[in-house]
């Protein structure tokens, strides 16, 4: 055997003893929380992430999903800060819940922000996107990827609503958000917090009236067969989802691991976003045509309507603006009229 024969042998078995090295590194199983499961698009999307990483690193990373935000206890405002400690190695977060450690993430909770689909692309795919995902890689995580659980839209027990006025004394269920709580108050109602792990019973006692959440979410938890019997589409806000990794995590794998996790996230980003606006968006209306055919009176607002929303929340929108900071707040105006 020549010398260049003998070298290139012994690189092969130098790289074929570095792999199970570096696989001993790796943890048998790493934890994905999402809040919603499989039931749901979100919880799909943790799914599938976690199928494509296997896929991807050869069963170098194995990831067992955890939804309804078990690992913290059902809180899913405390997701983000256990990410943050490493009882969370990845996640797929809502940028709602994150919003009370992340202010800046406050930025799809202004209210009427955006008003179409193309309004939040503008933002996830574009500038304003980037900045976010900086701001989170100082916060101990690495950002991937965006998602979408999509525009959260209101349903009560009690009657139509097409006006502020429609909502006064209604009791509705929030996510922990202070952002929100204003909104409604704003608009009227009584909101309180309550996680959705609870929202369901509370939804069929008769305890809250109401609650505001995704098209994807309305049918999937079959809302209408506790009450929820009037549906207003008012694209309020919307609800971005972020694709991420715990840092020390993500340092502990090799670069074509990395990598790997990277591409993983982005196309499941995709697939959850076309999942997420299946029967929605566009033309495509089967969902609404699902929704109303369960007895629930669905009603989109004008856009005077609309208007008369937008007029009554305007001073929350200003003051958070000031809180999330007006120039992200200016690049997002921007962007989004630029669309």
């Amino acid at each position: 055997m020549n010398r260049r024969k003998i070298l290139a042998a012994a690189a092969a078995c130098m790289l074929a003893a570095s792999l199970p090295a570096m696989a001993q590194n790796y943890r048998a199983e790493y934890r994905l929380s999402t809040v919603l499961g499989t039931a749901f698009p979100w919880g799909q999307a943790g799914e599938r992430w976690a199928a494509l990483v296997k896929e991807k690193t050869q069963g170098r990373i194995n990831i067992k999903l955890y939804p309804g935000t078990s690992l913290v206890g059902g809180d899913q405002t405390r997701e983000f800060t256990a990410i943050r400690q490493g009882t969370i190695d990845l996640a797929i977060g809502s940028t709602i819940n994150w919003s009370p450690q992340v202010k800046e993430l406050n930025l799809f909770a202004l209210p009427f922000l955006m008003p179409d689909y193309k309004a939040i692309d503008a933002l996830t795919h574009g500038e304003v996107g980037k900045e976010l995902f900086a701001i989170l890689e100082k916060r101990e995580v690495v950002p991937l990827a965006w998602g979408e659980n999509g525009f959260r839209e209101m349903s009560n027990s009690k009657k139509d609503i097409t006006a502020p006025a429609d909502m006064k004394g209604l009791k509705f269920r929030l996510v922990g958000s202070p952002l929100f709580l204003e909104t409604f108050t704003a608009l009227g109602a009584n909101p309180t917090q309550m996680s959705w792990a609870d929202t369901q019973a509370a939804l069929s006692s008769g305890a809250v009236d109401g609650q505001e959440n995704p098209l994807s979410v309305f049918t999937a938890a079959k809302l209408a067969t506790i009450g929820q019997k009037h549906l207003t589409l008012w694209h309020y806000v919307a609800d971005p989802l972020i694709f991420v990794v715990n840092k020390d995590v993500w340092a502990s794998w090799t670069p074509a691991d990395r990598e790997a996790v990277r591409q993983a996230a982005l196309q499941a980003g995709q697939e959850n976003v076309a999942a997420a606006r299946k029967g929605i968006a566009g033309s495509d209306n089967e969902v609404l045509k699902q929704i109303e055919a369960g007895g629930v009176k669905v009603t989109s607002l004008t856009g005077a309507q609309r208007d008369a929303f937008v007029k009554a929340t305007r001073p929350v929108y200003e003051k958070w603006a000031r809180s999330i900071g007006e120039p992200l707040v200016k690049k997002a105006e921007a962007a989004i009229a630029k669309r």
